[in-house]
């Protein structure tokens, strides 16, 4: 029986079924990449126009950038390391779940070690605090809430099921959506300089994207979450209840940017250019609760939050190419 201190059967005798850079690839999720365009919403917000754009700020940029990319693969790796210390990994990725591949679990394949796992871990950000640090140091214009807010989102992606576990004591939600928003918000920062509500708004609605998506997966998870006291509101409610809070949170995307657009603080015609993804949630939420396909409609939340990224952007690019606010 393998140890929950020390994976890896693939030893002499036993042929592993890939690379050790494809495991810690999968280690860090790098093929899940939704996080990583809240740089391309925050530049397209200041790139207009480009005239206007030193190349000192695209330094600034590229360095969050990498930095985030680092952070948040220290966070999912270490997110692995607890799921496989406790059990919830195996139980949610176990052969009684055929819909998941337990590669994508490299603990639970056995195709690393804990050890291993630890040290990519804690390696990854350290580099990301290094890169988010050069970020900060290079930036024209540093205010204080840009370094309380990068610094605040360093501490808390670790801390996301690692130390505090903060995803294990209800905040797991208010998380996904804050980590995109706070991505979007510090790139932001670093190249404006200052405030914007609008870049706010984006932010929110950038997060969303993970957040359903996560919620999602979380209503699958519930029996390896709720046996390793993981408070997910999945956990915590009815299947009724999960149902009528994801579908609030569907509903409470759309009214993000229509009270934006009728208070002035994004263009009048955001709601409707946004209006897109409202049909691709509408699409997401009737496949796993009327169809009963979860895993299907946590598929969809994918593209949704692509199509989603590219509005902001255009939303951006438009403004700054002098369109009426």
């Amino acid at each position: 029986m393998t140890s929950r201190t020390e994976a890896g059967p693939f030893t002499a005798g036993h042929v592993r079924p890939e690379s050790k850079v494809r495991s810690y690839a999968r280690l860090g999720k790098l093929d899940v990449y939704d996080y990583y365009p809240s740089i391309a919403v925050a530049l397209s917000a200041v790139l207009l126009p480009v005239a206007g754009l030193s190349p000192a700020t695209i330094v600034t940029l590229a360095l969050f950038l990498f930095g985030g990319v680092f952070v948040i693969v220290a966070m999912v790796a270490l997110d692995d390391v607890t799921g496989y210390r406790d059990g919830s990994d195996a139980a949610n990725y176990g052969p009684d779940n055929p819909l998941r591949n337990k590669l994508r679990k490299p603990l639970v394949a056995g195709t690393l070690t804990l050890r291993e796992a630890l040290g990519f871990g804690w390696a990854t950000a350290v580099i990301g605090a290094v890169l988010w640090a050069a970020a900060m140091a290079t930036a024209a214009h540093l205010t204080t809430w840009t370094v309380v807010l990068v610094v605040a989102l360093f501490a808390v992606s670790i801390q996301y099921s690692y130390g505090l576990k903060i995803s294990y004591h209800g905040f797991q939600e208010i998380f996904l959506a804050g980590l995109g928003a706070g991505l979007v918000m510090g790139a932001y920062g670093l190249a404006a300089g200052h405030f914007s509500g609008f870049v706010l708004v984006q932010g929110v609605l950038f997060g969303f994207g993970p957040l359903l998506f996560g919620v999602y997966s979380n209503t699958n998870d519930i029996p390896g979450d709720r046996a390793v006291g993981r408070l997910t509101v999945a956990c915590l409610v009815s299947p009724k209840g999960n149902a009528l809070f994801i579908g609030s949170l569907s509903v409470a995307e759309f009214l993000i940017g229509a009270i934006s657009s009728a208070v002035g603080i994004a263009p009048w015609w955001f709601v409707l250019l946004m209006l897109p993804v409202t049909v691709l949630r509408a699409r997401q939420y009737l496949t796993g609760f009327r169809q009963g396909d979860i895993m299907r409609a946590r598929r969809l939340g994918f593209p949704a939050h692509r199509v989603s990224t590219v509005l902001l952007i255009t939303a951006n690019l438009i403004v700054g190419a002098g369109g009426s606010a």
